[in-house]
């Protein structure tokens, strides 16, 4: 008899390729495992969302299905939703736990299953920690149909993106948002397209339709991922800003009147120097390993503390919850400011950023650098290479040999090992290396004083990997 897969949830949440490891069996697992985490902290209630990926309605009734067997009392969203649909849900319905069929950016053939605590956002790493504990080898049992629950109260179904929308629409002016800016939106094929049409009605959209195969292209906003609306922009110049999310509307990108990407790292400058530096808020700054180390300097000009912390939001959300914290991100798109939950929301953070566009009456590329003017101007990009297991042996035996003196023509100033390994050069610069915790995948991530420099340290990175 075969040994059964072991569950182990990455930097957000347990993902796996459907019908090899993500199995209604395996599912049936994951969420035994949070009932009896559940019933050991006395939690009574469960909030259950799925995103626009395949069989994301067949792994939510059987999720739901064990929940309910078991006494919790499940509330299903109506229809597909993004992760801060149901986070918010969670705050505003007082349910205890939170339950997202995602697999976020990931490959089309994968999904998943994130967990969200009553306070709306990520559940702990040491709760987490704690689920997996009790995640049982076997679990068979006998369940009732799905509609048997449903007719005897023990499901109920809520309307999430009603409320979603309108909890934006009490904090946003969208008609002055509306009369300063058009917006161009790729969703991906993701949960963020349905709330975005009935935001923006103009809406220039893309990929806004239900497609669980993503035209096998894994939602995750990046260039070579959003061709299509770049090439739009780039042909409408000075008409539009664009905004791209990620499959569940977590993350976001956003693009200039040209069609150039903005950032993650651009974008927490811009939600800085609008909150801090114009709206004068004040709170902490905090942000993931792989971001810029121009965020701290432009935090250090508005006299905040900034807090660096291991790759996934659950370590951010920690912070959110504890302490005042006015700007929070990752590299990967994943943001957050004071206001809203403790949670990534790719809308609320794209509608900030619009709100300040429209309020300043400049367009973006003008913010951008009047923040160089405090900061210095800086390019970024990012590597992800699906490497065979002995290329990853090999690379990891190189990055775990000790710090690296010399990467071609750069000298190492200094060497953090938080999470990955980080190697910082002169002007700014510095190249860092990590494994996903979620792919068979090396990401290297590189800043340089401009694109060419970028794609000089990437090269050299390479070379010295010999990758």
């Amino acid at each position: 008899m075969n040994k059964p897969a072991q569950i182990k949830f990455g930097t957000d949440g347990w993902r796996a390729i459907i019908a090899e490891d993500y199995t209604l069996e395996n599912l049936r697992r994951v969420c035994m495992g949070t009932v009896l985490w559940m019933k050991k902290n006395e939690l009574k209630s469960a909030l259950i969302g799925h995103d626009c990926r395949f069989g994301g309605r067949l792994f939510l009734e059987e999720s739901a299905r064990v929940f309910a067997s078991h006494g919790i009392k499940v509330f299903v969203a109506d229809g597909f939703v993004s992760t801060p649909m149901i986070s918010l849900g969670v705050v505003q319905h007082k349910v205890d736990l939170g339950i997202v069929i995602t697999a976020s950016h990931n490959p089309p053939s994968y999904n998943g299953y994130k967990l969200k605590s009553s306070y709306g956002g990520p559940t702990s790493p040491a709760q987490i920690e704690e689920v997996e504990a009790l995640i049982p080898d076997e679990y068979a049992p006998h369940l009732e149909r799905y509609e048997q629950y449903l007719s005897q109260g023990q499901i109920a179904v809520i309307p999430l993106q009603n409320s979603y929308v309108t909890h934006i629409r009490n904090r946003f002016d969208l008609d002055e948002i509306h009369k300063k800016t058009a917006v161009a939106y790729d969703a991906m094929y993701g949960a963020g397209q349905e709330v975005m049409k009935e935001l923006f009605p103009n809406l220039r959209a893309f990929h806004c339709e239900w497609n669980p195969g993503f035209m096998d292209i894994p939602p995750e906003p990046i260039p070579k991922n959003l061709v299509e609306i770049s090439r739009f922009l780039k042909s409408n110049p000075g008409k539009y800003l664009g905004i791209a999310n990620d499959g569940d509307a977590d993350r976001v990108a956003m693009l200039d009147d040209e069609g150039n990407l903005i950032d993650s790292h651009h974008i927490l400058l811009l939600l800085l120097y609008y909150l801090a530096g114009i709206k004068k808020m004040k709170g902490d700054v905090v942000v993931s390993f792989s971001v810029t180390n121009k965020v701290k300097k432009l935090a250090d000009y508005f006299d905040l503390k900034t807090t660096i912390t291991k790759i996934g939001f659950k370590y951010i959300a920690e912070h959110m919850i504890d302490g005042d914290v006015l700007v929070a991100g990752e590299e990967s798109g994943g943001l957050a400011i004071k206001g809203h939950i403790p949670e990534r929301d790719g809308i609320w953070i794209a509608l900030t950023v619009l709100e300040f566009v429209a309020l300043s009456g400049k367009p973006i590329t003008q913010l951008i650098r009047e923040i160089y003017d405090i900061v210095g101007p800086f390019a970024y990009d990012r590597l992800d290479l699906k490497l065979w297991p002995d290329q990853m042996k090999n690379v990891k035996h190189i990055l775990n040999s000790g710090p690296i003196v010399q990467w071609g023509s750069y000298t190492t100033r200094s060497f953090e090992q938080l999470d990955g390994y980080k190697y910082y050069f002169d002007h700014d610069n510095w190249l860092m290396f990590r494994a996903s915790g979620t792919e068979p995948v090396l990401r290297i991530y590189a800043q340089g004083r401009d694109a060419d420099e970028v794609i000089q340290l990437l090269d050299t990175a390479r070379k010295i990997l010999n990758i």
